[in-house]
C-alpha cells in the first residue's frame, strides 16, 4: 500500500493532482470558516455557480482556455453575482436566501446557455469546458498549481494580517465599527477572499461540488473547538486532509473521478466529528447523557432509601418490589442497587433485602437534608 502511494507521489501527474488539491482544502477551510460563522454558508454556492458564465465568457472573448483567463472570468463572475445579492438584499425585501437562489438560478443558467452556444461552436477548442461543471483535477498541470500556490498564498496572508479585524466583523460588528474599523471596507474585502478561494477550486471540484469545500471542513472542525483560531487551523488541515486522500484515493480506484471522491472524503470527516469529538460529539453526548441520568436514578434510589430508613431503621431490609414501587416516578433500581453497593452504601441484611449501611446514612444524611434545610 505504501509502496504504492510513495510511486503515486513519485508520478509527475498524480504530485501535481495531489498538491491542487491540497491547496484547495487548505484555501477553502480557512475562508470557508468566516463564511461559516458569518452564516454566508449559501454565499460559496452561490459564487461557485455563479463563476460558470465568467468562465464561458472568458473563452467567448479570448478564445483561450488557460487557466489564468478561466479563473479571472469565473472571479469577475462571482464578484458580480455577490454584489446584486447584497444590492438586491439591502434595497428590497427579499431576504438573504432568496436572493441568493435567485441570483445562483440566474446565473448558472445563463452558464449553460453560454456551455452550449460554444459547443456548437465550428471549432475544437472549445472542448473541456464542462469540467468546470463537476472538476476534471487530472488536468492539473504545474502552472495551474503555481497559479493556486500564489492565490493561496496572498489569502493566507491576509487573513493573516487582518486576523483581529476580520475575527472583530465575523463576531460583533457594531463593535468593530465602534472602534473606528471601516466594517462596509472590510466586509467586501472578506467577501473578495472568499470569492478568491471558491475561484481556486472550480477547475478540481467544478462549481456544483465547491458549495461542499466551503462548509464541510469547517462544519467538522466547530465539532472539535470553541477557539477561532483553532478552528480555522483544523478547518484548513481537514481541507487538506481531504483534497489529499480524494486525490490519492482516485489514483488508485479506476475511472473514480477526484472531485466527487474529495467531497466524499470531507464528508466523511464530517461524519467522523460529529460522532467522536468530545464535548459536541453524538456519542461522548449519547455517553455522558447515559452517565447522567444513571447519576439521578441512582441518586434517586438512594433518596427512597433513606425515606425508608427515616421510617423502620436499619434493621428492617426492603425488597426490590417495595424500591420499584416507590421509583415508579424515576426507574433504573436494578442498576443503581448494583451501584450503591459496590460504593458500600447499602448491604443486604437477608437475601434479596437491602438497606442503608452507615456510610449510606451518613452520605444520604449530607444530600438530602442539606436540601431540605435550604
Amino acid at each position: 500500500m505504501f509502496e504504492a502511494i510513495f510511486g503515486f507521489l513519485s508520478d509527475y501527474t498524480y504530485r501535481t493532482v495531489i498538491m491542487g488539491s491540497a491547496l484547495l482544502g487548505l484555501s477553502s477551510g480557512v475562508l470557508g470558516s468566516f463564511a461559516v460563522l458569518r452564516k454566508q454558508s449559501l454565499l460559496g454556492d452561490a459564487v461557485s455557480h455563479a463563476a460558470l458564465p465568467g468562465v464561458a465568457l472568458a473563452f467567448l472573448i479570448t478564445g483561450s482556455k488557460k487557466l489564468p483567463v478561466m479563473l479571472l472570468g469565473a472571479f469577475v463572475a462571482g464578484l458580480l453575482a455577490t454584489l446584486f445579492i447584497n444590492a438586491i438584499t439591502r434595497r428590497s425585501r427579499i431576504k438573504d436566501d432568496s436572493a441568493l437562489g435567485l441570483v445562483l438560478s440566474v446565473f448558472f443558467g445563463l452558464g449553460l446557455v453560454l456551455l452550449t452556444i460554444i459547443q456548437k461552436m465550428p471549432n475544437a477548442g472549445q472542448s473541456g469546458l464542462e469540467k468546470f461543471l463537476f472538476g476534471q483535477a487530472a488536468t492539473l498541470v504545474i502552472n495551474d498549481v503555481i497559479v493556486m500556490a500564489i492565490a493561496s498564498l496572498v489569502l493566507l496572508t491576509c487573513v493573516i494580517l487582518f486576523w483581529k479585524e476580520f475575527k472583530l466583523l465575523t463576531f460583533d460588528p457594531g463593535y468593530c465599527q465602534s472602534l473606528g474599523f471601516p466594517v462596509r471596507l472590510l466586509d467586501n474585502f472578506l467577501t473578495v477572499l472568499l470569492v478568491v478561494a471558491i475561484i481556486i477550486g472550480l477547475q478540481t471540484v467544478g462549481v456544483v461540488l465547491m458549495s461542499a469545500m466551503i462548509v464541510a471542513p469547517v462544519a467538522a472542525a466547530r465539532q472539535w473547538t470553541d477557539r477561532m483560531w483553532v478552528m480555522v487551523t483544523l478547518s484548513a488541515l481537514f481541507g487538506a486532509t481531504a483534497g489529499i486522500s480524494g486525490a490519492l484515493t482516485s489514483s488508485l480506484v479506476k475511472k473514480m473521478p477526484t472531485g466527487p471522491t474529495i467531497i466524499l472524503w470531507v464528508s466523511g470527516i464530517v461524519v467522523f466529528s460529529m460522532l467522536f469529538a468530545p464535548n459536541r460529539g453524538l456519542l461522548w453526548r449519547y455517553l455522558r447523557d447515559r452517565s447522567n441520568r444513571k447519576q439521578i436514578q441512582e441518586r434517586a434510589v438512594l433518596e427512597d432509601f433513606f425515606e425508608l430508613f427515616r421510617q423502620h431503621g436499619t434493621a428492617h431490609g426492603h425488597s426490590i418490589d417495595v424500591l420499584r414501587l416507590m421509583s415508579l416516578g424515576h426507574g433504573g433500581v436494578d442498576g443503581s442497587i448494583v451501584e450503591l453497593e459496590d460504593k458500600g452504601l447499602i448491604y443486604q441484611p437477608e437475601k434479596d433485602h437491602w438497606t442503608l449501611t452507615e456510610a449510606g446514612i451518613e452520605r444520604a444524611r449530607e444530600l438530602f437534608e442539606t436540601e431540605a434545610d435550604a
